[in-house]
Order: structure tokens, then C-alpha cells, then sequence
């Protein structure tokens, strides 16, 4: 057979219509199901099978899928999934993904549409986060490929473009963020050959904002020590406690220094959307670059990073190479400069946009805002659930949808060993972090599907397992069965 296209299609489309069928009952009945289940070994050691020489049948390759994939995924479709900040998906985000991938159309250039409908979305971004209409972008796998693009676009303002022929030469640069910066900005220095040390973490304040003052000491000890302050990131929603850092304060002090001002907004961008608290984003429309992702409370399926840079010449400047085989052209279909190629790292890159582009022109600003608003307001619910408690304590302000929090007299190994439980039962997934000294269960409330019954099965469920560990006079309803 030359082609792999089947000599009859008649069966293909059936069976394609039954996996959307399966899957639309999937996610209409996702409450109902387990959040995670733990992966059996025996289907473990099935997936160390050799590489197969012959095929097999479409529909024995879906029933393969039906027993051994899709059961055990990571579970954040799931209104109880409340652990790292993960998107729910959403159904139209899904049936753009068919979409994408029966026209396959590379995304990394030339003159067609996939690139007019990612500047769309580009447009949509800076219009949200109040950024000049000329701010350039690309969309990538997630935000650490974003701050990447950013680190790297902050080194061109600083070096120039010797920088991307000879390196660094020895310039010392250096970059700040908050103690509760996201893992992915240091690792961005790493891959921009600039080195984690380079990054310099500022402590935070009673609020988990980076501290200021001892901001501006630290840049002016680098600067006697004959350091180049060329990057100050901002953190729009950190990673442990949703804090938000004061961005319209790092954007002077990043002016006056002559730095690049970046705005990790992770999940945090989607706050602007927010009527009641797009104000935690005062000052980020002044920022050179912002990082975000749409697969987070936007809830476009995986994956969907995008970074702006404010000034498009340097953004074209710090990725364009000229080559013969990808010359631009007039007109044709190797017109259409410029290409997300020049702007980032892919070349080869799927039709990522039309996902975004059909879950905001779906749903609307006003809609997606109401699910960031819902979601804070369930995280004050379980807030209140913890402080009405005489057996759990909150361990950091509550200022947007995470809330962190312990259980009295329980040992970190007890607390790990608890959510490890809850996350093996199917019941619920939270996730853990370290806030001071004290390991504190981190519920990450994301999911449109999340309600606040879910909010109160969750405290209800640890309150009647810590009972029977605990002489605490604390008591609470078995869980419900769904």
C-alpha cells in the first residue's frame, strides 16, 4: 500500500464517530469518575514493547486506548482535581484539535492562514493585558518556553546582536525576581548561557510580593560590583500562593535601570479578565515582555503558552536568520513576514492558534472572566472551611484561587502521606508545597467544572480521616458517594 489513507472510508468515519461519542460521555460524566488512578504495573510493562513491524487494525488500536490510556491520565478534566495549576479543557478546544489535525498545517511560516489566526489571538492577548496594538508574539508549548523567548529578548537589548554571533564575551548581567519565582525563569538563564547565579531572588513581604527595598539594594551591590542589571521579572500569581508582585513599582524601577521589566503571569495574566480583580495587573501593561498560558484559566486543552514582546523589531531582531531555503518572498505562499519562525525557537510548529482562537471567540472574555472570578470565590469558601476549623490553619493569605494550609499536630510525612491517599483513593488531587518551615497541603482551585460542593467534600474528607489520627474534638460528615 502506497498511501495511509484507507481504501474504504466508511469505516474510518464510523469509528471516528464513535471516539467522539465515547468522548463527549467522557466529559459529560467526568464528575462521576475516579480524579487519578494509579497506573496498574502489568500496563506499565506494556508499554515496553518492541517497535511494531505490521499494524494493527484502527479499532483494536482504540479499544488499546480505551483499557490501557485513557483511564489513567492525569486527572485534571476533574472538578476535584485541585492540585497544580492545571486547566480543565473545554469541549470546543477539544473539537478544534480534530480540526487542527486533519488540515496538519505547519504553523512555523509562509503565507496561509494558521499565521493570520495567531496574530488574532496575539492582537486578543495585548488588548487584554492593555499592551500597545502593535505587540508582537508567538505562541508556544507553555510559559517556560515563554520566559525563555523573553530572557533571550533581554539579552538582545543588552549585548545587541554581537551577542547571537559571539556570545556572551564575558559580560556579567544579571536578573531579579521574587523568593517565589516559577522554576522556569532560572532555568531560561541556564539555556540563555547566562547561569542560575545570574538570578538574583529578592525576598518577599508579609504578602509574598518581592520586597523593594531590598530590591534596589540588591541591584545597587551588583552594580558597585560592576554587574549589568538587564532584567527584572515580575510574578503576576506566583506558583505557592497566588501572590501578585507590584508591577507598576518594577516598571520604574526597571526604566531606571535601563532593564527589560518581564511579567511571569503564568495563570495570573487571566486575572484581567476579572472585573473585581484585574487591579492585581496595575503596571503589567508597561512591561517589555509577559509570559502566560491559555491552557491554564483560559482552559484551552494542552498546550497553549504565549509570550508578547512590546517592541517587534527586537523581538524579530533576536530570533530572524536569513537562509536561502526559507527566503520571504512578495508574494505567494512564501510571503506573509513576518514568520512565528523569527520569532522563537520552533520551526516546525502545529496549528496551536485555531484552539485558542475558537475557545475566546466560543465563550467570550466575559465568560472566562466569570470562571477566574468562581474559582477565587471557591478558594474564600474553602478558606473560610479551614478558619471554621479547630483542626486545620491556613498558611498564607488567600488572594486569589490557591489556598495552602496544615493540619494541627501532623507531621510533614503524616501531611504527605495524606494527600498521597486522597490523590490514590480517586477522591480528590491536591498537591503539596513548603510554606516557612511547615509542608502545607496546596489546593489549587482552576477547573470550570469545580463547585463549591466539591470545596467542602475536600475539607470534609481530610477532616473525617485526620479524626480517627487526632484526639482533636473536630468532627465532619463522612464523604458523599457522587
Amino acid at each position: 500500500m502506497s498511501t495511509l489513507d484507507p481504501t474504504d472510508w466508511s469505516g474510518l468515519r464510523a469509528l471516528g464517530h464513535r471516539m467522539m461519542d465515547d468522548m463527549v460521555d467522557h466529559l459529560a460524566g467526568i464528575a462521576a469518575q475516579p480524579v487519578w488512578r494509579p497506573l496498574p504495573d502489568e500496563i506499565r510493562a506494556g508499554f515496553s514493547a518492541p517497535l511494531p513491524a505490521e499494524g494493527t487494525a484502527p479499532e483494536n488500536v482504540y479499544a488499546a486506548f480505551q483499557a490501557n490510556i485513557q483511564p489513567y491520565v492525569t486527572g485534571n478534566t476533574h472538578p476535584r482535581f485541585m492540585g497544580w495549576v492545571h486547566g480543565g479543557g473545554n469541549p470546543v478546544s477539544m473539537l478544534a484539535e480534530l480540526l487542527a489535525g486533519a488540515m496538519n498545517a505547519n504553523c512555523g511560516g509562509r503565507n496561509h492562514v494558521g499565521i493570520v489566526v495567531e496574530r488574532q489571538v496575539i492582537a486578543w492577548a495585548a488588548e487584554m493585558l492593555g499592551m500597545p496594538a502593535q505587540t508582537s508574539g508567538v505562541l508556544l508549548t507553555g510559559s517556560s518556553m515563554a520566559n525563555f523567548i523573553a530572557v533571550l529578548c533581554a539579552r538582545f537589548k543588552a549585548l545587541g546582536t554581537d551577542a547571537r554571533a559571539n556570545g556572551l564575551q564575558g559580560a556579567k548581567l544579571t536578573a531579579y525576581a521574587s523568593a517565589g519565582v516559577h522554576r522556569c525563569v532560572p532555568s531560561a538563564l541556564d539555556m540563555a548561557g547566562l547561569g542560575m547565579q545570574a538570578l538574583r531572588k529578592i525576598p518577599v513581604d508579609a504578602d509574598f510580593r518581592m520586597d523593594l527595598e531590598a530590591l534596589r539594594a540588591t541591584i545597587a551591590a551588583d552594580q558597585a560590583a560592576g554587574c549589568t542589571p538587564f532584567l527584572i521579572v515580575g510574578t503576576a500569581g506566583s506558583v505557592d500562593v497566588g501572590a501578585f508582585d507590584d508591577m507598576a513599582a518594577l516598571a520604574e524601577i526597571a526604566k531606571t535601570h535601563n532593564a527589560w521589566f518581564h511579567a511571569d503571569a503564568a495563570f495570573g495574566a487571566l486575572t484581567a479578565l476579572s472585573p473585581t480583580r484585574k487591579h492585581f495587573l496595575t503596571g503589567i501593561e508597561h512591561a517589555d515582555s509577559v509570559a502566560f498560558d491559555f491552557h491554564k484559566w483560559a482552559q484551552v486543552t494542552y498546550d497553549a503558552g504565549c509570550v508578547l514582546i512590546r517592541d517587534p523589531e527586537l523581538h524579530n531582531a533576536t530570533f530572524a536568520q536569513a537562509t536561502s531555503y526559507l527566503a520571504a518572498a512578495p508574494r505567494g505562499l512564501a510571503g506573509g513576514q513576518p514568520w512565528p519562525c523569527d520569532l522563537g525557537p520552533d520551526l516546525s510548529r502545529g496549528f496551536r492558534a485555531l484552539k485558542v482562537w475558537m475557545t475566546l471567540s466560543a465563550y467570550g472574555s466575559e465568560q472566562l472572566g466569570g470562571v477566574v472570578d468562581t474559582t477565587c470565590d471557591l478558594a474564600q469558601h474553602l478558606a473560610a472551611r479551614i478558619t471554621a476549623s479547630n483542626r486545620l490553619e491556613l498558611l498564607a493569605p488567600v488572594k486569589l484561587n490557591i489556598v495552602c494550609f496544615a493540619i494541627a499536630g501532623f507531621t510533614d510525612a503524616q501531611t504527605a502521606d495524606l494527600v498521597a491517599d486522597l490523590q490514590e483513593s480517586g477522591l480528590f488531587a491536591p498537591s503539596t508545597t513548603t510554606i516557612g518551615d511547615r509542608m502545607a497541603i496546596r489546593a489549587a482551585i482552576v477547573n470550570h467544572r469545580t463547585q463549591r460542593a466539591d470545596v467542602g467534600a475536600l475539607v470534609d474528607e481530610i477532616l473525617r480521616r485526620t479524626a480517627a489520627l487526632t484526639c482533636i474534638n473536630d468532627t465532619a460528615p463522612p464523604l458523599a458517594t457522587r
